[in-house]
């Protein structure tokens, strides 16, 4: 059996009567990085409040290393590095003094790691915090945190502000945390950030979740795309059972874009190889339609179709 770093068992949170999780479980394994994805607003960062001892769960068990989360915080945070994503800093400290200042808070000192991460970051640690960006507020934070020997990283939208190369950075060194065998917990809405790194996810909506599980086993629940040409036309394609939106591309409706159901693909491509196949692409679901499916309008209904 996986070793379990962190462990929530149907998690609630009241603030007076509106009610902001509700039976929040999942588990984080020794090793594992763990997407925890929904929309601004759906419970993560509360979640999250929670696992540091910030906030009192309303009800349910909550553990971090075996450790209760509420009564153990201080244990616990020996051996956790956390970034948030609203990050405020010191204004009259310069981005260098603030790094060692958050090292020293958590017993620790700079190393040759923290230069490393300086350099990759492209941040100039001499400025005053005043007069840093969002993104360079972020950068201290994320410097600091992954300068850090800990066991366990929280990232609560670590990526908030930052630009494109430097998001590349991040995702990297979450990579070789990985590798060096530690624990991950990846709060965010970006999916194409979740969908790189990590193991499992767990999808959040209205305080709920909804799905957990790896990326393989999530993926048969969305529908395939095919890019498909034939040499004769494909009017009565909207009829097969499987097939749930179809775009025509040209008058004769001989070139298509098909949304299917994995299920059905045996007799999808049976037609489609009797009009004669010109030419056919399939583009694999990704995490990004995974997560519309359940934040369609129609809501949790939506994922039945």
């Amino acid at each position: 059996m996986e070793k379990q770093i962190i462990s929530l068992n149907k998690v609630e949170k009241r603030f007076g009567k509106f009610q902001a999780l509700k039976d929040i479980t999942f588990t984080v394994n020794k090793g594992e990085v763990l997407g925890f994805i929904g929309p601004n607003g759906s419970g993560k960062s509360t979640t999250i409040r929670i696992l540091l001892g910030m906030l009192k769960k309303s009800g349910g068990e909550a553990t971090i290393f075996g450790k209760d989360v509420w009564k153990e915080d201080t244990e616990i945070h020996k051996n956790i590095s956390y970034v948030p994503g609203d990050v405020y800093l010191w204004p009259n400290l310069t981005g260098g003094e603030i790094i060692d200042l958050l090292l020293r808070l958590n017993g620790q000192q700079r190393t040759h790691r923290t230069e490393e991460l300086i350099e990759k970051f492209q941040l100039d640690p001499k400025k005053k915090a005043r007069t840093y960006s969002k993104g360079n507020r972020q950068k201290i934070a994320l410097v600091a945190a992954l300068s850090q020997e800990a066991e366990l990283y929280i990232f609560d939208e670590p990526t908030s502000g930052l630009d494109p190369l430097n998001e590349k950075t991040f995702q990297e060194e979450v990579l070789k945390l990985k590798e060096a065998g530690k624990s991950i917990l990846l709060s965010s809405h970006i999916l194409s950030e979740v969908e790189k790194m990590c193991d499992r996810i767990a999808i959040i909506r209205e305080g709920e979740i909804i799905e957990t599980g790896d990326l393989v086993s999530m993926r048969h629940l969305t529908r395939m795309e095919l890019t498909v040409e034939t040499r004769n036309s494909l009017d009565d394609v909207e009829q097969l059972a499987g097939v749930h939106k179809v775009d025509f591309s040209d008058d004769t409706h001989q070139r298509a874009v098909l949304s299917v159901d994995r299920e059905q693909m045996t007799q999808i491509m049976d037609f489609l190889a009797e009009k004669q196949i010109i030419n056919l692409i399939s583009t694999p679901p990704t995490l990004e339609d995974l997560f519309m499916r359940y934040y369609e309008k129609q809501g949790a209904d939506s994922h039945e179709a």
